[in-house]
């Protein structure tokens, strides 16, 4: 997982330059506590898997090990001298720390320890590194995968800059140094070079870290999806089984790569040899398909690391789809693959398949290889892996590649985004997700992707319905727009079924992208074309006057009427709709269509209604033109390009910049914070005091409201702040009711300010608001409010709505998922209905939206930095002429969540 930029790493103290932290005592550490939260599954360089752990006292013997299979001259990098063995010393030393000023991870792969990373605390806020990777495992990021993890746990324990000596001759160490994206000052001093830096995220560590991510699970994808040597456990003669059908298919495919079967009785399996176990299985394995009950699935996973096979496709039910026994028993066969290497699809997959001719794979449920194809699908269960393939012959399209991940317990659709932004046979992404384990890292990776590939999502659950049983997801508290907000903010085409799916893909896959939103209709009646029209009315299309060609007698006329739509400098796409009678020229009419359209710039859709038939005459010969996507009604031809158009539009606007505003002191927030979850360890609302100053130290000043008991403090608070002042109710349920009598407003004067003290106070004291605070009058302006939650899936949610009925009783709210861009936050204010009213509604002066922009800016920012705030909410926020005032603010903090995608590049456990 990547860290975002700003996050500051708790608890720990942090320690300035020059002050030395406290050193924790032998006996100590006797007792310390072992962070297993500490732990992560890895991928490394290669696509493979590995496990980092911190390392334990018990570790000694296989310590000694790893250091006895050094070469001597690996042994002198490391210690600068020969060492041939640990003494017990030594062992003892490096295997006991306290793992805060004293750190050591080790990376194993089963089992066995293949690399070592660790830091020791020096002086102030500074700590030693060093790293020992084994001989036989170099060149696979180990190193940098230690330095990462060591970097974000020293930050947690308040170190920010580690120091390494490094012999010059050691140049594969200095590159992991020097590659990490980390500002580094180094020196030559007595035949070693001195390195010294900060560990602070910056931008480029963390695009370092990212790119590293993204390469290594590419590969781990790719790894799986281009086997050369294949083996099927649970093969079977009998028809109609799992296994007999996955083995049949496999070899009605063509698979081109080596093909074995294990089967405990059988000597051959539909023509294939069969070996009684894994380990008789000649040669390497890369992929291993397991299709048996689940009771053997771990047994066999076992004898997989055994045979040092690459990757699983676990086609096997029974586990966390089936309850908690189930849930236990697929946590165990993804701590045993991953630990040997071996990424899982699956468990409960419905398969897979790769159609290049250069692999031909279909280790699927499937019965034929579809066409090959550009688009990369991916779905969850059985049953959307069926309907997205059946609708995709219907449709007549293919697939570069297609993943069912099943219970998605390891590989999971950011895995395969990932694969995909890099596969040049994959042009459309199309996904059929039925839940999101990872939103915050799948908006990071399709927010890249989509600048490259469209992204087109169908996302189940709108009503209600949960995850689908075996898909272990946290719990969200977001509302079901938030999922809406993070697949805008990442530029994917949101979708509400397969077939719209594969309408828009279709239209992607074959047009260029429309310029802009201006539409001219070619149509053979008036009611076709104005339900066209129509159409582009409610998808917010500009549709030119129609050509109806009512009197057409000639297909000469349609190349007439096509020719001057695509000459025309104001259209930006073409859509051409047809009706009977005209079924005697259908086939010529799109024939005509395919090649009039061929080098036009603006790209054509299609509507042929009760002309069957005419879909594979609007297939383009190779190097001859454009195939023109037909579509089964009107309505759907101008959504698919809709659709497209707001693609191109998302793909061609600015992507912002990340929000860093000026003059927040984000460590002393941090400090606070962490100060406030000590005194308060399952959470609390804060005191006004105490949220301003949280707020303070992000550039967000509250404005003052003073507490009143009787005429004469009120007039004095009234005195202290200026005239003219609100009295107020501090009563959540009433402070915003001026309905009620919560609210006074305008009061100019002390006599008038007693009577509304009176009056309040005998109109609230029977509804439990008579505790009153002064506060003075803003400027006239448009009242807003602004939120941040700390969701458990989505991480930070942010929200913005103008005050009053609009949020109160239209739920006119926007919603975006931290962290945001400049761009994000102009968008999240103009996205709500109401946002006109900030630009000078009715004759009304316009509002400062630049001043509300770097509000929300600061709002997000602390809602990204500090997960322990749990809920933000900034209301009223008066945007006036000039400046924005917030006039209350409701902080309440808890203990940090943990986010699903900050801090640590590993693999999650879905």
């Amino acid at each position: 997982m990547i860290p975002s930029p700003r996050v500051l790493c708790r608890p720990g103290p942090s320690y300035p330059e020059g002050v030395d932290a406290p050193v924790q005592s032998p006996e100590s550490e006797q007792t310390v506590r072992y962070p297993r939260e500490w732990e992560a599954d890895v991928v490394l360089k290669d696509g493979a898997t590995a496990h980092l752990r911190p390392i334990r006292p018990d570790d000694a013997d296989e310590l000694q090990r790893f250091h006895l299979a050094q070469s001597p001259e690996s042994v002198y990098l490391r210690f600068f001298a020969p060492m041939p063995r640990l003494s017990d010393k030594d062992l003892h030393r490096f295997t006991h720390v306290d793992h805060r000023l004293r750190v050591a991870f080790v990376i194993t792969i089963g089992g066995e320890i293949v690399g070592i990373g660790r830091y020791d605390h020096t002086e102030g806020n500074t700590a030693e590194v060093a790293f020992n990777i084994s001989d036989a495992h170099h060149g696979r990021g180990i190193g940098s995968v230690l330095l990462e993890h060591l970097a974000v746990v020293a930050r947690e324990n308040g170190l920010h800059r580690f120091v390494a000596e490094v012999l010059p001759e050691n140049r594969k160490m200095i590159g992991v140094f020097r590659d990490a994206g980390y500002e580094i000052d180094h020196r030559y001093e007595d035949g070693l070079i001195s390195l010294s830096f900060r560990i602070d995220p910056t931008e480029k560590s963390l695009a370092v870290m990212e790119a590293r991510e993204h390469r290594a699970e590419a590969v781990s994808v790719r790894t799986l999806l281009y086997p050369t040597s294949v083996v099927l456990v649970g093969a079977s003669r009998r028809e109609g089984t799992i296994g007999h059908r996955l083995l049949s298919n496999i070899l009605a495919a063509g698979f081109t790569g080596a093909l074995h079967v294990v089967h405990r009785e059988a000597d051959e399996v539909l023509g294939v040899p069969a070996h009684r176990t894994l380990a008789d299985v000649p040669g390497h394995v890369d992929l291993a398909i397991i299709a048996i009950p689940a009771a053997g699935v771990l047994d066999i996973v076992a004898e997989c690391a055994a045979k040092g096979v690459r990757g699983l496709v676990v086609l096997s039910s029974g586990f966390a789809e089936t309850g908690p026994e189930g849930l236990v028993r697929q946590r165990e066969l993804v701590h045993v693959a991953r630990e040997n290497g071996m990424r899982v699809i699956g468990p409960n997959s419905w398969g897979m398949i790769n159609g290049d001719a250069g692999i031909r794979l279909n280790v699927s449920l499937l019965g034929r290889l579809p066409l090959a194809g550009r688009i990369g699908l991916f779905t969850q269960s059985a049953a959307s892996s069926v309907l997205a393939m059946d609708t995709l012959a219907e449709f007549g399209l293919g697939v570069s590649t297609f993943v069912s991940t099943g219970n998605r317990a390891d590989v999971s659709g950011n895995d395969c985004l990932q694969y995909w932004e890099e596969d040049e046979h994959t042009d459309v992404v199309g996904m059929y997700l039925e839940s999101v384990g990872n939103p915050r890292k799948f908006s990071r990776i399709a927010r890249r992707l989509s600048r490259r590939k469209p992204v087109i999502v169908v996302k189940s659950g709108r009503a209600g319905f949960g995850a689908p049983p075996g898909h272990s997801i946290r719990e969200t508290r977001a509302p079901h727009q938030a999922l809406d907000a993070l697949l805008a903010q990442s530029g994917c085409v949101r979708v509400d079924d397969v077939r719209q799916l594969f309408d828009v893909a279709s239209m992607m896959l074959t047009q260029p992208l429309p310029a802009g939103p201006r539409v001219a209709v070619v149509a053979n009646t008036y009611g076709l074309a104005a339900l066209v029209a129509d159409t582009c009315s409610e998808w917010n299309l500009t549709c030119l006057p129609p050509t109806v060609l009512a009197t057409i007698s000639a297909p000469e006329e349609f190349r007439a009427a096509l020719e001057a739509a695509f000459a025309a400098d104001d259209v930006d796409a073409v859509v051409a709709a047809f009706v009977p009678p005209l079924a005697t020229h259908a086939i010529e009419l799109a024939e005509m269509l395919v090649k009039v359209s061929g080098t036009a710039r603006q790209p054509v859709v299609s509507c042929f209604l009760g002309m069957p038939g005419t879909r594979a005459h609007l297939e383009a010969p190779p190097g001859a033109g454009r195939t023109v996507p037909s579509f089964a009604t009107p309505e759907d031809a101008v959504r698919a390009l809709a659709l497209a158009i707001r693609y191109r539009s998302w793909r061609d606007q600015d992507p912002g910049r990340r929000l860093d505003p000026e003059n927040c002191d984000r460590a002393a927030a941090a400090e606070l914070v962490g100060q406030l979850i000590t005194a308060h360890p399952a959470g609390v609302e804060l005191d006004p005091r105490l949220s301003a100053r949280l707020l303070g130290h992000y550039g967000i000043t509250v404005w003052p409201a003073l507490p009143v008991t009787d005429r004469h403090d009120a007039v004095e608070a009234a005195n202290r702040l200026g005239w003219p002042v609100a009295l107020k109710t501090t009563a959540p349920h009433l402070r915003h009711r001026v309905d009620l009598g919560g609210v006074r407003l305008g009061i100019g004067g002390p006599g008038e300010l007693a009577d509304h003290l009176t009056a309040m106070r005998r109109t609230l004291r029977p509804l439990g608001g008579d505790d009153l605070v002064v506060q003075r009058m803003a400027p006239a302006g448009v009242a807003c409010v602004v939120r941040t939650v700390e969701d458990p899936l989505f991480g930070p949610v942010v929200s913005f709505g103008v005050g009053g009925d609009a949020v109160e009783l239209l739920d006119d709210v926007a919603l975006r998922i931290a962290p945001l861009t400049d761009v994000d936050v102009a968008q999240l204010v103009s996205s709500v209905r109401a946002a006109p009213k900030l630009s000078g509604h009715r004759g009304a002066r316009p509002a400062d939206v630049e001043a509300l922009h770097d509000l929300i800016a600061r709002a997000a920012c602390l809602a990204e930095d500090l997960p322990e705030v749990a809920e933000l909410e900034l209301n009223p926020v008066v945007v006036a002429e000039e400046g924005a005032a917030v006039l209350n603010a409701v902080v309440r903090i808890a203990p940090d969540p943990g986010r699903t995608d900050s801090g640590r590049r590993e693999l999650t456990s879905e």
